[in-house]
């Protein structure tokens, strides 16, 4: 899978927002987001958009304006950050894998692209932004993560 700037910034900027909820802090400003993790300002702020119409963030205006999250951070999963950026999360030259038709000896090419959407639902649907910024994954993420070869380049 290839994790595109954007997905990563949202994902990194959503997590700002979770960690402010936990503190119960005021909104946290597009200039504070960037600067907390070297995201360029001008992408960030497309980023935002997206998960402000996706209903993921808030924004307010003024003064003591910035953004905070739309829904508790235990609610809103890494997949709901990412879809809102980029859409559905595995596709095959731009077409969902169900609507995908192979013939000959590629006949069963499309279980295998179903096989690897229903695998990232897996982590990235059940792990929830409070999960990462309390360093609490869900138990069958975190035995991907302990398995020595999910840590070696292939």
């Amino acid at each position: 899978m290839h994790i595109t700037a954007a997905a990563d910034y949202a994902v990194r900027a959503a997590l700002i927002l979770a960690a402010r909820e936990a503190e119960g802090g005021p909104p946290v400003t597009a200039d504070e987001l960037a600067e907390a993790q070297q995201l360029p300002r001008k992408f960030l702020d497309q980023v935002l958009g997206s998960l402000r119409r996706a209903g993921l963030v808030h924004s307010q205006r003024g003064a003591q304006g910035g953004y905070r999250l739309a829904l508790h951070a235990s609610d809103i999963s890494v997949a709901d950050v990412i879809r809102a950026v980029e859409g559905p999360m595995a596709h095959v030259r731009g077409l969902r894998p169900e609507m995908l038709d192979y013939e000959g000896e590629a006949v069963h090419l499309q279980s295998v692209w179903i096989a690897v959407r229903a695998s990232l639902r897996s982590v990235l649907e059940n792990t929830s932004l409070a999960d990462v910024v309390n360093g609490t994954l869900p138990k069958h993420v975190q035995k991907l993560v302990d398995a020595p070869d999910s840590w070696e380049q292939h």
